[in-house]
């Protein structure tokens, strides 16, 4: 586990590492640029590099947090990528439940395989974990459908990096959305309209809104402020200690 600087949450665990690409807002991957560096560190974690690894040492991680965590699952890796077995997926789910004092939060691109998972009851869900899907354009919304479908008690939605307009999104049953721009060496751009049109869809659904970033080559310079404010908005955390 690792203290994270991502807005949205504290803390990042990685009971797998790894993945691969599978739509356009993968290209600029940020933790496959990552795992190389930490191979190249020499790190034994990323030996792989960013082949699909499990730990299993990782699950007893939790356990040993002495305060309550908001913590982003798999970070560097996707928990319903088809090379992790479900036996494993259903071990994190496991040591989710059993530490009810932490907001895990999950987020995957592969919602096809978390519906179908879930529909053949594979998933055990608890109040302390949320379930996300990225949506980075109008091409993927079918993965709010997907996620919808789910018995996930808190459902999100990560459109990161936003490089498309979503107009007319169905945020029936979604909690949550996050909206950031690509950072990096060649982002591609962001247009302020796109952000404020999901602001305004998530306040007409009254859906909390949070903008992470406008991104860009100098995602400090450019900031997160939107029409002259921060948009900090989170699903309330139940704590169950």
């Amino acid at each position: 586990m690792a203290q994270s600087s991502i807005e949205w949450t504290e803390m990042t665990w990685n009971p797998t590492t790894g993945c691969d690409k599978i739509s356009k807002g993968c290209k600029f991957c940020y933790a496959e640029i990552m795992s190389r560096r930490l191979q190249a560190m020499g790190v034994e974690k990323y030996k792989n590099n960013f082949e699909i690894s499990i730990h299993e040492n990782e699950l007893n991680t939790p356990y040993t947090w002495k305060k309550p965590k908001v913590v982003f699952v798999n970070s560097m890796s996707d928990l319903f990528h088809k090379d992790v077995p479900i036996e494993f997926i259903q071990k994190v789910f496991k040591v989710m439940k059993e530490n009810p004092q932490h907001v895990f939060q999950v987020l995957t691109k592969r919602a096809d395989i978390l519906r179908y998972y879930d529909s053949e009851g594979w998933l055990d869900w608890s109040h302390n974990i949320w379930m996300g899907v990225s949506v980075e354009n109008s091409r993927f919304t079918n993965r709010i459908d997907f996620l919808r479908e789910t018995k996930a008690r808190v459902k999100f939605l990560s459109c990161e990096p936003l490089i498309g307009a979503i107009p007319r999104m169905n945020l029936k049953g979604i909690d949550w959305v996050i909206v950031g721009g690509e950072s990096g060496r060649k982002p591609r751009p962001m247009k302020e309209e796109w952000v404020t049109d999901i602001r305004n869809q998530c306040h007409e659904a009254d859906v909390p809104f949070f903008f992470k970033q406008w991104g860009g080559t100098n995602k400090k310079k450019t900031g997160r402020e939107l029409d002259g404010r921060t948009w900090d908005e989170m699903p309330e955390i139940i704590e169950t200690l």
